[in-house]
């Protein structure tokens, strides 16, 4: 019986089985019994993060052909070079972007600027540090009362590392960090574990615990100087993020958690085992999309300037740490071994993309690529340079996105030479003279896609033109 058939025949509390897949889809149309809500096809954002930029050597070095990561091309007739010619099966589903960068980031080193790829924020590269929110947290909070969790915050290192050293791609209303999961075993438990069956017990206990905790430090603050009712607030907006969880885990308490069968999981697999642990970060996205566990995802493959869990995934293409390959590209094969590290997240984001594409939405509302749109990019481009990030998107047809394309932006850098063939901090500081357009542009394009009713974002007012 195919997937497809299976959905028509099923009640919506049954189970699904096939693919390698077992799970519960509450929302699913079934028997003509389905809601309003059953009928809505969900809307899904994935935002993929790597660090430390991309190859671009000059059209002088004989590596350019074959690893520089911007296509060479017109819009629809574009050419991929070795670094994303993995993506060439899916080119009708993917499009390419050049010419993007937040203003407030590009006088930032590299190091610097992961805190601000999903939020825009200038967060500077020394002195007082403030973020806001990231585009994420806009739309889970637009979407994320229809689900378990409002979204899934990963990375390679876990936790939330330190300002301008993040090791989280999102970012809450306040402009704190959510700390991100990066155990598989971790993030499993949390999408498809329940709690247990005094979970609503447990769960009423801390509410109460916390509503008392609350009081008690608003009627301690009436009596506290101003700079420490200043902390006390501090104290108490981080509190409140706590609320926030008890609530949805209270309404959600008595709702079944999806079942999923592990056979296509390695649950246990850590960066030293790069290609089972990249695969299996994924797969947990795709299921928890397919189970409509949640509609939003980020996973940040490392944090900027290297060192600790993201460096080991390059031994999955039998290369070095993943951040010496930027400062190695003068070195023999240098420019190689870094696109072939780029080649390798490219070919991981692909296979991510072709599950997506393959799987039918449950109200045959197209595939599960049509409604999702997924990112894949950095805040540099050639070592370190804060300028022209190198994005692809992939899906999104149901949301207007027109796909096969190329899409170039701003002024002057039609060959994609701007920043080619820097290999020092020099080239970051020098005078760039193109222009580029505001990365927001696509933010504000992207969130009134999934009905938020705004006009700006981080500061930047409109939409980007031809997507």
């Amino acid at each position: 019986m195919t997937v497809s058939s299976q959905f028509q025949s099923m009640n919506r509390r049954y189970f699904l089985r096939g693919t390698g897949v077992a799970l519960a889809l509450p929302w699913m149309e079934s028997n003509g019994q389905a809601t309003e809500q059953d009928q809505t096809t969900p809307k899904r954002f994935l935002s993929v993060y790597h660090p430390d930029g991309v190859g671009l050597p000059l059209k002088s070095d004989p590596a350019w052909k074959d690893w520089s990561w911007f296509p060479r091309g017109g819009e629809r007739n574009f050419e991929l070079t070795k670094v994303l010619d993995v993506l060439e099966p899916l080119r009708n589903d993917i499009t390419i972007y050049s010419g993007l960068s937040h203003p407030a980031a590009r006088r930032v080193h590299g190091h610097s600027n992961a805190d601000q790829y999903l939020t825009g924020a200038a967060t500077g590269g020394h002195g007082p540090y403030k973020n806001t929110v990231s585009v994420d947290q806009v739309i889970a909070r637009h979407t994320g009362d229809a689900t378990r969790h409002a979204s899934l915050v990963m990375s390679t290192n876990g936790g939330i590392g330190g300002p301008r050293g993040a090791q989280t791609q999102s970012f809450n209303q306040e402009g704190r960090p959510i700390p991100a999961m990066n155990k598989p075993k971790e993030i499993f438990d949390t999408l498809f574990l329940a709690n247990g069956k005094d979970a609503a017990e447990k769960l009423a206990r801390s509410k109460s615990a916390l509503d008392f905790l609350i009081e008690n430090t608003r009627s301690l603050g009436r009596k506290l100087s101003k700079q420490d009712r200043q902390k006390l607030q501090q104290y108490l907006d981080s509190v409140r993020d706590t609320e926030v969880k008890l609530e949805r885990a209270q309404k959600w308490v008595n709702t079944p958690v999806p079942e999923v069968d592990t056979q296509h999981l390695h649950l246990d697999a850590g960066p030293e085992e790069a290609r089972l642990y990249f695969q299996t970060m994924y797969e947990l996205i795709y299921l928890s999309f397919f189970s409509d566990s949640t509609r939003v995802a980020t996973f940040q493959l490392g944090r900027e300037n290297g060192e600790g869990p993201h460096d080991l995934l390059s031994k999955a293409v039998d290369l070095g740490k993943a951040h010496a390959l930027t400062h190695d590209v003068k070195k023999p094969d240098g420019w190689k071994n870094l696109g072939t590290y780029n080649r390798y997240q490219a070919s991981e984001f692909g296979r991510f993309v072709k599950r997506l594409k393959e799987t039918p939405e449950p109200n045959g509302n197209g595939s599960l690529l049509d409604n999702t749109f997924a990112m894949h990019g950095s805040a540099s481009s050639s070592f370190h340079l804060s300028r022209n990030y190198p994005i692809i998107s992939a899906g999104g047809k149901n949301l207007g996105f027109d796909n096969g394309r190329y899409l170039k932006f701003g002024k002057g850098n039609e060959d994609n030479q701007a920043g080619a063939g820097i290999v020092s901090d020099a080239g970051w500081r020098g005078e760039v003279k193109v222009e580029e357009e505001p990365l927001a542009l696509l933010f504000i394009t992207l969130l009134q896609r999934f009905g938020v009713e705004t006009e700006s974002f981080a500061g930047i007012t409109g939409t980007l033109d031809r997507v």
